[in-house]
């Protein structure tokens, strides 16, 4: 379905203002709405199928996937701003705050597992098994992400 939800762009009429019976657009910085639509799409679709990767994700290392997302999301927030001269400038720096979460943890929980391996006569996948966590309930599901 990514496909057809980044073309509807297309739908958008190419003038400077949208009206729609829901909400008036207005392209200010982009010149005309077609391009402010396709921009914020090139940024949504991506997040949309990061957030679905990471919320069917079964492996140990899927919160590196929260990096990406906040950098798209960024992304985003930058592309809507019409204020901003130039979108995707400095996002690295936004992003240092949820690198130094997101990357020490990753470590520790691979080095958890690999001290596991070295002392240990299991197979990785063994390992792996025993450490991710499988909820019962739908609840434990939507707990295990916050």
């Amino acid at each position: 379905m990514t496909p057809f939800i980044f073309y509807m762009y297309e739908l958008v009429p190419q003038t400077e203002s949208w009206d729609t019976w829901l909400f008036t657009f207005k392209s200010g910085f982009y010149g005309n709405a077609q391009v402010a639509i396709w921009t914020i799409m090139m940024k949504v679709i991506p997040v949309i199928l990061l957030f679905i990767w990471f919320f069917t994700c079964r492996h140990w290392w899927y919160h590196s996937i929260i990096v990406p997302i906040a950098m798209y999301t960024y992304q985003i927030f930058g592309a809507i701003n019409q204020e901003i001269d130039y979108v995707d400038e400095f996002q690295l720096l936004h992003l240092v705050p949820v690198m130094a979460v997101v990357i020490p943890s990753i470590y520790l929980i691979r080095a958890k597992l690999f001290n596991s391996i070295n002392s240990v006569n299991k197979t990785t996948q063994q390992l792996e098994d025993e450490i991710t966590y499988r909820p019962k309930t739908i609840w434990e599901k939507i707990k295990q992400y916050f």
